[in-house]
């Protein structure tokens, strides 16, 4: 039954506050590196059938894709009757006649893995009425009896937040209301404090005309936004009070339905820690509509206990990111009790909306940080399919901008960054493009999913050449799982920064006329550097990093014996000469005293280096 309001949060281990413990929920298996696979919607969209999935399946065993590690087969939205029967999932009948079970076996017979789709909202986003939205067990059933090893679960028609074809008057939900004062009251005691007495924690609130707005979570969907730093406001008081117990909290607030104001309050004391030990929640739910988002009402008195001395008060709404955790959270239970050791991979696909990156880890292997990167499904040979550079997400350098700055959010113990599916070998994108768009996914540990149609592809050719390369593959597979970070940028950093984020591997830079150097630490103790061109125009110059910098930038991620036999890592000890292998050319040679350059980058291009010290 579809529920009528957000689950109630009864167990801190869903809270924000818990989201840096780095403690996941059961049933998420750690350890396990980005995922490899074909997804059937950027080539076919809704018109995916059991047909041309099998043809797919086929294809990734002729090409032998599957040695290389291209596991997982995933039918993407479209495969579901638009209505659920007798209260559970059903195939579309005339696309997918046999079922769900029989094309399961069918993938699985070939050593492959079988992966498919749905979304924490009441419908999917093509529309089908079968989101699993209060159904989250009777599905976790449906796919522990289908066999599903995959799920992707996306984000619209979300109850909770104005998420894709979402209600946009669910922003009452996102935001706090705008808040002018409190009053704190027990006894003879009483204290009032205006919203400008109070200390904003986090970004995106301000105060306004005397009162506070925007507290909440910010929007990642689009660009724009950096995904480094504290995602959420908060709204604190520091009150001195006489003696320990219960006291009455007013809060004069005015709520809204909109991007920065919204009708749901999170009332806490103390501080926010990660054990959830020292700090309480004392309300958590909507306030009464006010007129106006400046009509300011006294609320009912919230009773908070308090010890004697000075004490913090928390106003916040932290509810967009914990909404979606818990609804994620309840298909893991689901499977949890379907099938105790059930290891189905999640990937988590709310399109960076919530700032997945700061919870995502806890129930998923995976989190899309961005919106779609194309928006022109069905026909991969479609004009225009694949797209470089664009303002918005629909880009192969939209998606690298953000995921870029994202290394320090992924690993084995957490799971990875995910810029979406990839366009290699779409019209639109040349062979440069595509080979380049390989490499940034390889480099950021991205999950290294196919979406064009394998029967363009032909083993030895051009397309073959690029997803198949067993150097680029070996990178994102790499048994450290340690993401590439950014340590160079011929780009201006933008001065509006916060001063922490003005280097290389926080700066958000969505300016695209550049060249970034990426390395990545490898198991067998090697380098893997990518000098990438972000520009369509060949650049020329001394493009360059060293050993001094590869150290600042890694500290100890670079195992010692990148520094060469008996070094310690000190700037006197770096080997004299390093060996390098062009992974894209096979071309081999040496850089002298430990600084590594290249001279010119096609536009669009990329030159990408595995270095390792020589004896001696």
């Amino acid at each position: 039954m579809t529920p009528t309001e957000p689950a109630k949060i009864t167990d801190n281990k869903y809270r924000f506050d818990s989201f840096t413990n780095g403690q996941v929920l059961p049933g998420n298996v750690k350890g396990r590196l980005p995922a490899m696979g074909w997804n059937s919607w950027n080539a076919f969209g809704s018109g995916n059938t059991e047909t041309l999935t099998k043809i797919m399946a086929d294809k990734i065993i002729e090409l032998g894709l599957d040695n290389l590690g291209y596991q997982y087969l995933v039918l993407d939205d479209g495969c579901y009757k638009s209505e659920r029967e007798d209260g559970k999932l059903a195939n579309e009948p005339v696309k997918f006649p046999n079922g769900f079970r029989a094309l399961s076996d069918y993938v699985h017979a070939r050593g492959l893995k079988f992966g498919m789709y749905n979304d924490i909202g009441t419908n999917l986003c093509a529309g089908a009425a079968v989101g699993t939205c209060g159904f989250e067990k009777t599905d976790a059933k449906s796919y522990i009896d289908w066999g599903v090893d995959f799920l992707k679960i996306d984000n619209c028609y979300y109850l909770w937040d104005n998420a894709t074809f979402s209600n946009p008057e669910n922003a009452k939900y996102v935001f706090a209301p705008n808040l002018k004062e409190i009053q704190l009251k027990k006894g003879e005691f009483s204290i009032l404090l205006s919203a400008d007495k109070g200390i904003l924690k986090g970004r995106g609130a301000s105060i306004k005309d005397g009162y506070a707005t925007g507290i909440g979570t910010f929007d990642g969907t689009n660009t724009g936004t950096t995904p480094v730093g504290p995602m959420s406001s908060e709204l604190v008081f520091e009150v001195e009070v006489p003696e320990d117990g219960d006291y009455e909290l007013i809060v004069n607030y005015a709520t809204a339905r909109q991007n920065g104001c919204g009708e749901w309050l999170q009332v806490a004391s103390g501080e926010a820690s990660d054990d959830n030990e020292n700090s309480a929640i004392f309300f958590d739910n909507l306030l009464p509509s006010t007129e106006t988002p400046e009509t300011f009402e006294a609320s009912a008195p919230i009773k908070i206990t308090l010890k004697a001395g000075r004490n913090k008060i928390r106003l916040m709404n932290h509810r967009r990111q914990e909404n979606t955790l818990c609804s994620y959270a309840a298909m893991l239970e689901g499977l949890n009790e379907a099938k105790p050791d059930h290891g189905v991979l999640l990937s988590l696909c709310e399109w960076g909306k919530t700032q997945p990156q700061n919870w995502g880890y806890k129930v998923g292997n995976s989190w899309r940080i961005l919106n779609d990167i194309t928006f022109r499904v069905g026909s991969d040979d479609n004009p225009g399919f694949g797209n470089w550079t664009d303002p918005g997400t629909p880009s192969v350098t939209s998606q690298y901008n953000k995921a870029v700055i994202m290394d320090e959010f992924s690993g084995l113990d957490k799971g990875w960054n995910d810029p979406d599916m990839m366009m290699v070998g779409m019209n639109g994108m040349t062979t440069q493009m595509s080979q380049t768009h390989f490499t940034m996914w390889c480099m950021m540990n991205s999950p290294l999913m196919l979406g064009l149609d394998l029967r363009r592809v032909q083993k030895g050719d051009e397309l073959y050449n690029i997803i198949a390369n067993r150097d680029l593959i070996a990178l994102n597979q790499d048994a450290l799982g340690i993401q590439a970070k950014r340590i160079f940028t011929t780009a201006a950093i933008p001065e509006n920064l916060d001063a922490a984020d003005r280097t290389p591997d926080r700066a958000y830079i969505t300016d695209c006329d550049r060249v970034d150097i990426l390395a990545k630490p490898l198991a067998d103790g090697s380098l893997a550097l990518s000098f990438f061109n972000l520009s369509q125009e060949k650049k020329c110059g001394d493009f360059a990093v060293d050993t001094a910098l590869i150290q600042k930038y890694l500290g100890d991620k670079l195992p010692e014996s990148f520094y060469g036999a008996g070094a310690t890592g000190t700037a006197s000890s770096y080997a004299a000469r390093y060996t390098f292998k062009n992974l894209w050319t096979g071309e081999t040679g040496t850089f002298e005293n430990g600084r590594f350059a290249v001279s010119e980058i096609e536009g669009c291009g990329n030159i990408t280096l595995k270095i390792s010290p020589v004896e001696g």
